[in-house]
């Protein structure tokens, strides 16, 4: 199960001169801003409609590749990635969303919103699921760059 949802993202300069931004862990999508600061903003928004898309399609996202020279590390919103973090969890096990409902002791429709990353769900909520999952949240806070 992937343990982090940050992404890197390359840069690049078009002919007009905006800075287009792009995730080759997505291989589509891409987004630009006039400054490498407001395309980066942008990247974030991108960012989260990648993972929004692939949680939606049902499919596993892709593991991160290591940010470099080149590439710029994009942390997508905390509520997309507490939602992707339970979306692979839920997929990696074995239980099905009325079972997960059962042991959390709520409506199967209350499952299916929090997988649903276009329902907001409280981080506590996911928090109660992830460790039903067997999993937990933890949080890092570093210097920002």
């Amino acid at each position: 199960m992937l343990d982090t949802f940050n992404y890197p993202a390359e840069i690049e300069r078009d002919a007009d001169g905006r800075f287009v931004v792009t995730f080759p862990d997505f291989g589509w999508g891409a987004t630009d801003g006039s400054t490498r600061e407001e395309a980066l903003a942008e990247a974030k928004d991108l960012l989260r409609e990648l993972i929004a898309a692939t949680l939606r399609e049902g499919d596993f996202l892709p593991a991160p590749s290591p940010a470099g020279k080149r590439r710029s590390l994009v942390v997508p919103p905390v509520h997309i990635a507490l939602k992707a973090a339970l979306h692979e969890a839920y997929r990696q096990s074995d239980i099905s969303q009325r079972r997960l409902a059962r042991e959390l002791n709520v409506a199967e429709s209350a499952v299916r919103r929090m997988l649903n990353p276009d329902h907001p769900t409280k981080a506590a909520t996911i928090d109660n699921a992830l460790r039903q999952l067997g999993k937990r949240i933890t949080v890092t806070v570093v210097d920002a760059a």
